[in-house]
């Protein structure tokens, strides 16, 4: 009898810790007061250019379902066939962001400081995700009213925030 305890409970606790290695990572972090991770088929992405200001988009991302969940702090986005994404403005954009119920949040992404400069790309489309893991929404720049392209250079990103206008202050229309 000694030797089947010794033997089952650490298959026992084995086949617990590959359970819980192999949840999805939305279940696995999900507490009573920790939302699990947003699914994409829950989420509402928009983008435009903002008014007056044709290098710098207003993204927003809804939450559609009737729980909280979360989405990285900062949205990916990532322009055309380039390579890289918008660097997040302030750095350190590595945490998640809580997405209420029905709630909305906003970013600014700025694609280019001088549209006159030298070094600039041109792209077709921009694609945004609002967590990394997501394939995200690509909107054509015709979509977005930027013209027949979007142009960039060192492009950054404000992290998520409540309102459009939180968000300008971040990239500092405001």
């Amino acid at each position: 009898m000694r030797n089947r305890a010794a033997i089952a409970v650490p298959a026992a606790s084995a086949a617990v810790a590959a359970l819980l290695l192999s949840a999805p990572q939305s279940q696995a972090a999900a507490g009573p007061d920790r939302p699990a991770r947003c699914t994409e088929k829950a989420l509402t992405l928009r983008a435009k250019a903002v008014p007056g200001h044709p290098t710098v988009l207003r993204v927003s991302v809804t939450n559609r379902g009737t729980r909280a969940c979360v989405v990285d702090r900062v949205p990916t986005v990532t322009f055309g066939n380039l390579d890289g994404a918008a660097l997040p403005v302030p750095e350190g954009g590595t945490g998640t962001y809580r997405l209420p119920a029905r709630g909305t949040a906003y970013a600014d992404v700025r694609t280019i400081v001088n549209p006159r400069d030298p070094e600039a790309r041109r792209v077709d489309a921009v694609t945004v995700a609002a967590s990394a893991a997501h394939w995200g929404r690509s909107f054509t720049a015709a979509r977005l009213g930027t013209g027949r392209r979007v142009l960039v250079w060192e492009p950054v990103t404000t992290w998520w925030q409540r309102s459009a206008a939180a968000a300008d202050r971040g990239i500092g229309l405001s």
